[in-house]
């Protein structure tokens, strides 16, 4: 099957992929929408008529948000919710006191290369933030996600999944030597498997969900690299905070990806399957897309949920 390609790329920005698109009726949530990309996929998608809830930390900087959407959109249903996805009580307490249906949630949030660190569980904190705290609330919000009738969830992964695939005997370097980067690439590896075996388990409800790359933006993300991410990319390559949100908007919202789940997205488009690490940011890794995988990190990812009631 080939990867499925639209008429969008690189330089394309939120404003042109919801060109035409009608979320009028639909609510949504994003993640980390406090700042960059995760503001910007608000705004979007406000912009086409979504009702959409900010699910973040910081709720005074996510009021601060909510007014400057309201402002330049003309949009009111702007709300925000406090989300913290390190805590399982905190994505616990945000899913109990979710109404109605939801039909979009963009899994946006996360931590990049911070420092050694663990929650009160003993899970490595990238691992708990960027995908065990996101699994939780999607899984939480499932009836929400069914009860839409045709629902979509983006996870937002990285070219970092690269990096590392899961290391199913030591998820949180109970015995390796602590490494940054190992472990943001292992959860942004789980970011992907999540969108397969999500797609797969939630077919019937006519749930899909994909993962994507949003590229490399200059964003608070970086706050534990300089401002530079893994430093790496030239700068011909940085993306605008409309262009780098523009992939998972487009997941979110384009009438493009309707019935289409459990794939990987990059600039726009569905990325190649890829058997050595690319030195690019394209290519999605055999790993991360491989079923078994996907199933076994689910049960995994469950296990420990439920360990930490």
């Amino acid at each position: 099957m080939s990867p499925l390609t639209t008429p969008f790329g690189f330089s394309s920005t939120t404003d042109e992929v919801t060109q035409g698109v009608d979320l009028t009726g639909s609510r949504a949530v994003v993640t980390g929408a406090s700042s960059g990309l995760g503001a910007e996929t608000a705004r979007a998608l406000a912009a086409t008529g979504a009702e959409v809830t900010l699910a973040v930390r910081d709720v005074a900087s996510g009021e601060r948000v909510a007014k400057e959407i309201t402002a330049s959109t003309g949009r009111h249903e702007v709300h925000v919710a406090h989300l913290d996805l390190s805590d399982p009580a905190s994505v616990t307490a945000f899913t109990a006191a979710w109404r109605g249906p939801l039909h979009i949630l963009v899994n946006n949030a996360g931590v990049m290369a911070c420092p050694e660190r663990y929650t009160e569980q003993g899970w490595e904190w990238q691992f708990a933030t960027n995908h065990l705290g996101h699994f939780a609330l999607a899984t939480g919000l499932h009836r929400a996600l069914a009860a839409a009738g045709s629902a979509r969830v983006v996870a937002v992964s990285s070219s970092g999944h690269q990096r590392s695939p899961i290391v199913w005997d030591d998820v949180h370097f109970a015995f390796r030597p602590y490494d940054p980067w190992l472990a943001y690439g292992q959860s942004k590896t789980a970011n992907v498997l999540f969108a397969v075996e999500a797609t797969r388990r939630w077919a019937g409800d006519n749930i899909t969900v994909n993962a994507c790359m949003p590229g490399a933006i200059h964003t608070n993300l970086q706050r534990h690299t300089s401002g530079r991410g893994s430093g790496l990319v030239p700068d011909h390559l940085i993306k605008t905070v409309e262009q780098g949100a523009a992939t998972s908007v487009l997941l979110a919202a384009s009438p493009l990806l309707d019935g289409v789940g459990g794939r990987y997205f990059v600039d726009c488009n569905e990325s190649d399957v890829v058997d050595r690490r690319t030195g690019t940011l394209h290519g999605v890794a055999r790993y991360a897309v491989d079923p078994d995988n996907a199933a076994r990190l689910w049960d995994l990812s469950r296990d420990l949920l439920a360990q930490a009631r």
